[in-house]
């Protein structure tokens, strides 16, 4: 008896049957689909990582340089910010202002400071110098120059403030003098008709030298420039004025005029601003503290949230466009190797490995490299940030969450970036990437 020939196989789960005369027809075991578990998963993945070293590099740079940069704009954030804290706690917590409330009080008593108002508040424990100034309004014709008014050049026009100044004004502002000194209580005492000028005026004044004594002219009167000073401390307005003593201001205009009242600057020790503002009417004239009105400093730290925020928010704009820019290079390279390897993929395919095996295989080798470009970026990050830390002389500050989250974040960066070319190598018809 013939055996009947075998049916053609039409897929995986059509069995064959032998057909023979008097025997039962019986169905075989479907073929099993083919499995990619972890351990090849992870085999598979870093055969292709090592498979080409130096491409596989320079795609984990990018991860490295975003990374990097993330972990190092917020660890400068957090230094710089620790910074404007203890500058804020610095200059803003040791200063005092004291304004001259102008209530009614009689009309020859103009000015509610008293001569000596520094000497009564330098008594109080705390202040490290304090001192009394106004502007002093000058008549239209009067203007500030280097020479004598009728004469060509050296007037630097209307613009030009002159401030009457208690010696303590210039020691509470934090002068840092490019030449010569500051006038003290000889000169005030005596009236004497020196001034101390910013050192961005004096240019204008064609001022370079102090050994030659120079002059400035308010209207046709000179004064002696005794100190140019390039930076203060407090009131920065005073590197654009010509500070007179207080004397000698009295002396030639008058005292504060209407609706120029005369203030006080007090610089105290850190902590003590509070209590020198609650104590300096009383100092300053017992029987009316109330011509006078204390401003303690504010508090700093609304101001010093908003400025932190800012921070924040620019740097962390400035590491979200580097992340996109390593996400990029990770996708770009991995869709080149997408291509360079769709040989391999078609005779995987043709072996029997499906579309999921091949995306999974693809994103863990790109997961991989941003995972390992995140590692190296965080140590990379956290280097920089004490690298300037030490040359700044700053404490460096960096949040432990910021070196837990990095890596993780170059992994994610990773992962989105290989989401495309592991699609586009799932989609390779294994006949046509066999004819390549």
């Amino acid at each position: 008896m013939r055996n009947r020939p075998r049916p053609p196989r039409t897929g995986p789960l059509v069995s064959w049957t032998t057909i023979r005369a008097g025997a039962p027809r019986r169905r075989e075991r479907p073929v099993e689909p083919s499995r990619f578990g972890p351990r090849d998963l992870l085999s598979e993945s870093v055969a292709g990582i090592l498979q080409r070293p130096a491409r596989s590099a320079l795609t984990a740079l990018g991860t490295v340089l975003g990374v990097g940069t993330f972990v190092a704009v917020l660890g400068l954030t957090a230094t710089t910010s620790s910074q404007i804290d203890s500058r804020f706690n610095a200059l803003s917590a040791t200063e005092v202002g004291v304004e001259d409330t102008g209530g009614e009080r009689p009309e020859f008593v103009p000015d509610a400071f008293p001569a000596d108002a520094d000497r009564r508040v330098e008594r109080l424990n705390g202040v490290r110098a304090a001192g009394v100034y106004w502007p002093v309004r000058l008549r239209p014709d009067e203007r500030v120059g280097a020479v004598p008014p009728g004469t060509a050049g050296g007037d630097t026009g209307e613009r030009t403030q002159v401030i009457a100044a208690s010696p303590g004004v210039l020691a509470a502002a934090g002068p840092h003098l490019a030449q010569g000194r500051t006038f003290d209580a000889y000169h005030d005492r005596r009236g004497e008709n020196v001034a101390v000028i910013g050192s961005g005026l004096a240019a204008r004044l064609g001022i370079s030298t102090l050994e030659t004594a120079p002059a400035v002219f308010v209207g046709d009167r000179a004064f002696t420039v005794i100190g140019i000073v390039d930076d203060v401390r407090r009131k920065a307005d005073l590197l654009l004025s010509v500070v007179v003593p207080r004397t000698t201001a009295e002396r030639i205009w008058g005292g504060p005029q209407d609706g120029q009242r005369a203030k006080m600057l007090i610089s105290t020790r850190l902590g003590a601003a509070r209590q020198i503002a609650a104590e300096a009417a009383l100092a300053l004239d017992p029987a009316h503290p109330e011509y006078f009105r204390a401003v303690p400093p504010p508090d700093p730290r609304a101001l010093r949230g908003d400025v932190t925020s800012d921070l924040d928010q620019l740097f962390l704009l400035l590491a979200a466009i580097c992340l996109v820019i390593g996400a990029v290079g990770i996708a770009n390279t991995t869709l080149v190797a997408v291509l360079e390897r769709t040989g391999e993929i078609g005779l995987r395919r043709a072996l029997g490995a499906r579309g999921r095996h091949i995306t999974a295989q693809f994103l863990t080798e790109s997961g991989a490299l941003g995972a390992l470009g995140g590692l190296v970026g965080t140590g990379l990050g956290a280097v920089t940030v004490v690298a300037m830390a030490v040359v700044h002389d700053w404490t460096p500050v960096i949040h432990p969450l910021t070196v837990v989250v990095a890596p993780l974040v170059g992994l994610a960066t990773g992962v989105l970036a290989g989401l495309y070319p592991a699609w586009r190598a799932s989609r390779v018809e294994p006949a046509e990437a066999l004819r390549r």
